[in-house]
């Protein structure tokens, strides 16, 4: 629906049934309107997926909330190698946003996996010692959410992958704009053959310019707690775009560049603080991405097509607000005489869509789909399965990034 100055609503606002079928009335409004201490009554008597925390991270304080915010889930306790950590960590996010019951601070990750209250965990530890956790997990019989990189490496991924197989648990990647409402949208509009028409380009930059205390005290340029950098910790949403883009669809081939890196050290290869990359796909389809730790914020994406731009601006956080927004630009090119003019047709979409911290979001979105599968026992292989595949084509770049960005393909890392 068209809305003058070029602004289009989707008649399809991204709602979706919330737990236990119950509808979810026009989006954020609703739940605004309903409020988050209504909405907690409304689930209290549902059964909920119970969680427990493994690690005290600065992102787990957002998902503290997301949990609380799912609708079918909740928060039993938080696990650190430190118990004063875990309680200062419990009391802290206990005050911004209260559970209904306090979640338990536990000492060691070991407890935690123990507790037969406990159906899944989110494990939010880096990367370096993420893969270890994950199966330990998965061997106590939680399901696993982990924060991405997976792994290492797409080894270690399998090594997840198959414990978690083995044990009927479900595995799934913490990227959470696969959940939100913009992206169902998104597909619908690339889906439609007139927006944008055949895919043929589709580029991304993600970046967060760090100050001296991220470089001092932040893990994320760490060489054996997070030796993939920026292309780990960012980079992976420029590669899982594409792929979801283009249906799964693996690249024939990729090459990669470290732009800048930290110095060697200990045995431990560079760290990319800088790195661009790209694939390239059957049909003569490409895809490019920059991920930076340096250059100022920046988290924009278009996908190019034979009849259309559609452009975001926030494709992995979105901007504040009670919607979320992209795209499509289908500019005409006009000659006429001596005449060459270009002319502008650009609409934007909106979604009913609370940007975070709020029932709703797409980290909301995130907990729920993913406890749903704990709660109906329908563990999906579709997770893993992209969650792999992404990790397999980051190893790949970076393999060509670390040979002189000689293009290689997926199948060939395994002779390297």
């Amino acid at each position: 629906m068209f809305l003058g100055s070029g602004v289009r609503l989707s008649r399809r606002t991204g709602r979706r049934p919330a737990a236990g079928g119950l509808p979810v009335r026009s989006g954020a409004k609703a739940f605004i309107a309903v409020g988050r201490e209504a909405l907690l009554r409304r689930f209290m008597s549902k059964p909920t997926c119970r969680w427990g925390i493994l690690g005290a991270a600065n992102i787990a304080r957002k998902n503290w909330q997301a949990i609380r915010d799912a609708g079918n889930a909740s928060l039993v306790a938080v696990a650190s190698r430190d118990l004063g950590r875990a309680q200062a960590f419990v009391g802290e996010c206990q005050v911004d946003a209260p559970h209904p019951h306090q979640p338990l601070a536990i000492e060691g990750y070991e407890a935690l996996l123990a507790r037969p209250d406990i159906d899944a965990v989110y494990i939010p530890l880096p990367t370096g010692v993420r893969t270890e956790w994950a199966v330990r997990a998965a061997e106590a019989g939680k399901h696993v959410l982990a924060e991405k990189p997976a792994g290492c490496s797409a080894a270690e991924v399998r090594k997840i992958i198959t414990a978690c197989a083995r044990n009927r648990v479900q595995y799934m990647d913490g990227v959470m704009f696969m959940h939100s409402r913009r992206l169902q949208r998104l597909r619908t509009v690339l889906d439609d053959g007139a927006s944008v028409g055949s895919i043929r380009h589709i580029a991304s930059q993600f970046s967060y310019a760090g100050d001296d205390d991220f470089f001092a005290t932040v893990a994320r340029t760490h060489g054996v707690l997070e030796p993939l950098g920026c292309l780990g910790d960012l980079g992976w949403y420029c590669i899982r775009l594409p792929l979801w883009a283009l249906g799964e669809q693996l690249p024939l081939q990729v090459t990669g560049r470290i732009c800048s890196a930290t110095p060697a050290a200990s045995g431990n290869a560079a760290v990319p603080l800088e790195f661009s990359g790209e694939l390239f796909f059957a049909g003569g389809v490409s895809a490019s991405f920059h991920c930076s730790f340096t250059a100022h914020n920046a988290q924009w994406a278009m996908i190019s097509g034979s009849r259309g731009l559609l452009q975001l601006t926030d494709f992995v956080i979105p901007f504040a607000g009670s919607h979320t927004r992209f795209g499509v630009d289908q500019s005409e090119f006009e000659l006429k005489n001596c005449q060459f003019n270009m002319r502008e047709k650009r609409f934007q979409e909106q979604i009913e869509e609370p940007a975070n911290n709020a029932p709703g979001s797409q980290e909301a979105a995130l907990f729920r789909d993913f406890s749903e599968c704990v709660l109906t026992g329908r563990i999906d292989p579709r997770w893993p399965e992209m969650t792999l595949n992404t990790q397999r084509v980051l190893d790949a770049c970076l393999w060509s990034a670390r040979h002189g960005s000689a293009p290689t393909a997926l199948g060939n890392l395994a002779s390297h």
